[in-house]
C-alpha cells in the first residue's frame, strides 16, 4: 500500500475538514502523514491557524479510525487502473492548485499533460437547440484543432457535444465528473468516457462509488473553471449550472466568454446576461485566442477541398452550395442567388444539412460547415 496516498485519502475522509481547512493544516504539518501521526498535544498547534472549530478538528483527526475503508479505496483504485493526484504531486494541474479551494486529491482515468494548461471550458444547456449545437461544435472544433484542450462536465447537451467534437478534430479534452470515477453519468456516455480517457482524461474528486448527487455538481463546476484559462457559456437558462461555473471562473480570476443568443429566448438568458455583466462576447475561436493573449496554433484539420465536395453533389445541390462563400446567408438571399423555386431550395438545403455540408443558424440563416 502507498503510505503517502493512504494518509491523503484519510484526510479527505475526515469529517469537518474541507479544502480550505486542509490547506491550513498542511501548512502547519507539511504532510497528511505527519498530521495523523502527531499526538493530540502536538495537534494543539492547529489552534493558531483556526479562529474557531479547532477543537472539533483536533478530535476528528486524533480519533480517525476508518483505515479499513481507506485500504478498500486504494484497492479499488489499483484494480481499475486509476491514478491519484494529490496537492503535493508535481503533476497536479497548476491552474487548479492556485484556486482558493482546490480538491485534496484527484482521481484520474487517462493522463493529464503539461499542454493541458492551455485549456478552455465549454459549458451550456443540457437541451440546446440547433443553434446551440452548431455553435458548440464550431467553437470546440476550432479550438481543439489549434491545440486548446477542451474542459467540460460530460453532461448531456453542450458538454458532450463540445467534448465529442474536440475528439473528432484530433484534440484533447478533460471531463470532470460529479460522481465517483467508477460511476459514469449520464450512463449513455460510456463510450464517450472511454474515448476521453484515451485522448485526455476523465477526473473526479469524489471517492469511488459516489453517485451523481445534486450537491456534487456545483462542487464539480469549480474544478471545471479551475482547470481552464476561461469558460465559454453557449446556452443557459436563468437557473443553469453553467452560470454557477461562470461565477466560479470570475472568483478564480478566469476569463468568462458568452455566445450571444436571440433576445427573449429562455436559452439566451444566461449568455446575454453575462455579456451585460461584462463577459466577453464570443462568436469564433479567434475571439478566444485574442482575449487570452495567446497565438493561434496551426490547425490539425485536413485542408478543405471545396472542389471534391462539389464533385460529390447533384446538379441542384451544386447550384445552392456554390453561392456560399464565408458569410452566412438568409434563405431568401439563397433563393434569389440561385433563381430556383423556394421549395426546391429548401429541399436542397435540408439535404446539404443532413450530409454535413451546411449548418442552419437562427433566423433561417445558413452557412458552410467547413
Amino acid at each position: 500500500m502507498n503510505e503517502n496516498l493512504k494518509y491523503w485519502i484519510a484526510l479527505s475522509m475526515v469529517e469537518g475538514v474541507g479544502y480550505v481547512s486542509a490547506k491550513k493544516l498542511l501548512a502547519e504539518f507539511e504532510s497528511p502523514e505527519s498530521l495523523f501521526k502527531a499526538s493530540k498535544s502536538e495537534l494543539g498547534r492547529i489552534k493558531r491557524v483556526f479562529e474557531r472549530g479547532a477543537e472539533s478538528i483536533i478530535e476528528a483527526i486524533s480519533s480517525f479510525s476508518d483505515w479499513i475503508l481507506v485500504e478498500e479505496e486504494i484497492r479499488g483504485i489499483e484494480k481499475r487502473g486509476f491514478q491519484i493526484l494529490t496537492l503535493s504531486d508535481p503533476a497536479y494541474p497548476e491552474g487548479l492548485f492556485n484556486i482558493y479551494n482546490p480538491p485534496l486529491i484527484l482521481y484520474v482515468k487517462g493522463e493529464l499533460l503539461p499542454q493541458d494548461s492551455l485549456s478552455v471550458a465549454i459549458v451550456g444547456s443540457r437541451i440546446p437547440d440547433r443553434y446551440g449545437r452548431t455553435v458548440t461544435q464550431r467553437l470546440s472544433g476550432e479550438l481543439a484543432a489549434r491545440g486548446i484542450t477542451i474542459v467540460s462536465g460530460m453532461a448531456r447537451g453542450v458538454d458532450s457535444i463540445a467534448q465529442q467534437e474536440a475528439l473528432e478534430r484530433g484534440g484533447r479534452t478533460i471531463a470532470v465528473l460529479g460522481s465517483g470515477l467508477d460511476v459514469i453519468y449520464p450512463p449513455e456516455n460510456d463510450k464517450l468516457y472511454d474515448k476521453i480517457s484515451q485522448n485526455g482524461a476523465v477526473i473526479s474528486e469524489f471517492s469511488l462509488g459516489t453517485g451523481p448527487l445534486g450537491q456534487n455538481f456545483p462542487q464539480r463546476n469549480r474544478v471545471i473553471s479551475g482547470l481552464a484559462l476561461g469558460v465559454i457559456v453557449v446556452q443557459a437558462s436563468q437557473k443553469s449550472g453553467s452560470l454557477i461555473t461562470a461565477s466560479f471562473a470570475l472568483d478564480q480570476n478566469k476569463e468568462v466568454f458568452a455566445v450571444p443568443g436571440e433576445a427573449g429566448k429562455k436559452l439566451s438568458f444566461g449568455p446575454n446576461w453575462l455579456i451585460k455583466k461584462g463577459a466577453k462576447l464570443v462568436e469564433k475561436a479567434e475571439d478566444v485566442f485574442t482575449e487570452l493573449g495567446i497565438a493561434m496554433g496551426e490547425s490539425t484539420d485536413v485542408p478543405f477541398d471545396r472542389q471534391s465536395v462539389l464533385d460529390s453533389l447533384t446538379k441542384n445541390e451544386r447550384t445552392v452550395y456554390s453561392v456560399f462563400k464565408t458569410d452566412a446567408l438568409h434563405v431568401d438571399e439563397i433563393i434569389k442567388l440561385t433563381d430556383m423555386e423556394p421549395s426546391n431550395v429548401l429541399s436542397v438545403l435540408l439535404s446539404l444539412e443532413l450530409n454535413g455540408f451546411v449548418v442552419q443558424l437562427q433566423g433561417k440563416y445558413f452557412q458552410l460547415s467547413m
